[in-house]
């Protein structure tokens, strides 16, 4: 009992809200860990790249180039995609079918060597050690996870940042609050024509693997066939979301498609270009601005009471 009521006060100090932490403290404290975790570079082998480092909030967690280099500065493969309503997806990345939560998906940018990202495979303990020197992590660790031991491992991590990026909800564009114009009504009814099959949902895509247009013996990236091996999978990638695709740009899986109407026109769609602006106006009326400025997303700039 008494370890029970001293988790619940660790967990309304590191959240600063007595009334979030009396319903459910755990999970509040899993989430103001996760978000901490997400802006921390000693998360990565050299301290210079965090989570957000390539999952910028004024991107809407995209970060706006092409591919972003890892700590060795080897180049990036693939297009930094935005993380809204991640938490609503099975289906994580461009073209790896075997990342289906966000629990595991974590250990492809901190431990993956196609390419380095943060480059910490093989240095999976130093996690442990890096964070266990901040007694405020301490702290937070033991209230977000109340019924472990108070090792701070890998798996707490990813389960910390997995309840962060579940709470990025994007859901108040002009979209979803029935505010289009008429050229946006337009485009949509353009959009629901040539584009719904795959761009479905209330996150428009259908999370589904597509190839379009015919194999490029010349191309690198061999999409999901790198990881099926199967010759049917080549070249296909996941129908990228378009919520906030304004600010998520550039686009295609390489990031090669530098606007939203390069990426339109490349699809080859049988669509008159004169009407393509008012596809565009569509797309751009998907973007919720109080997302990308949302506090509760953002740099915490406090943990334990103390300023970070």
């Amino acid at each position: 009992m008494k370890r029970r009521f001293a988790a619940l006060i660790v967990a309304a100090m590191v959240l600063g809200n007595t009334g979030l932490a009396a319903k459910q403290p755990a999970a509040q404290a899993r989430i103001e860990l996760g978000r901490r975790l997400f802006y921390d570079a000693d998360l990565s082998r050299d301290g210079t790249i965090s989570c957000a480092t390539c999952h910028e909030q004024h991107h809407a967690f995209a970060d706006g180039n092409r591919a972003h280099p890892g700590v060795t500065d080897e180049p990036g493969r693939r297009n930094v995609p935005g993380l809204a309503n991640v938490g609503q997806f099975t289906r994580l990345t461009w073209a790896d079918s075997r990342q289906t939560t966000l629990e595991r998906q974590a250990s492809v940018p901190l431990f993956g060597t196609h390419p380095v990202e943060m480059g910490m495979s093989g240095m999976e303990a130093d996690i442990s050690k890096r964070l266990g020197r901040d007694p405020c992590y301490g702290l937070m660790f033991a209230a977000a996870f109340p019924h472990q031991n108070k090792v701070i491992t890998f798996d707490k991590v990813a389960g910390a940042l997995a309840s962060f990026e579940r709470t990025l909800v994007s859901r108040s564009s002009p979209y979803d609050r029935g505010q289009l114009s008429a050229e946006a009504k337009a485009g949509q009814a353009l959009f629901r024509r040539h584009c719904a099959s795959c761009h479905s949902g209330v996150n428009f895509t259908d999370q589904a693997y597509h190839r379009l247009g015919p194999i490029d013996p010349a191309a690198q990236d061999q999409g999901l066939m790198e990881v099926t091996k199967r010759p049917a999978d080549r070249q296909r990638f996941r129908t990228p979301p378009l919520r906030n695709i304004s600010v998520t740009g550039p686009y295609w899986h390489d990031g090669s498609a530098p606007t939203i109407f390069a990426a339109i026109t490349r699809h080859e769609l049988n669509v008159p270009l004169d009407d393509l602006p008012a596809m565009e106006t569509f797309l751009q009326s998907l973007t919720d601005t109080s997302f990308m400025t949302n506090p509760n997303f953002s740099l915490p700039r406090s943990a334990c009471g103390k300023a970070l």
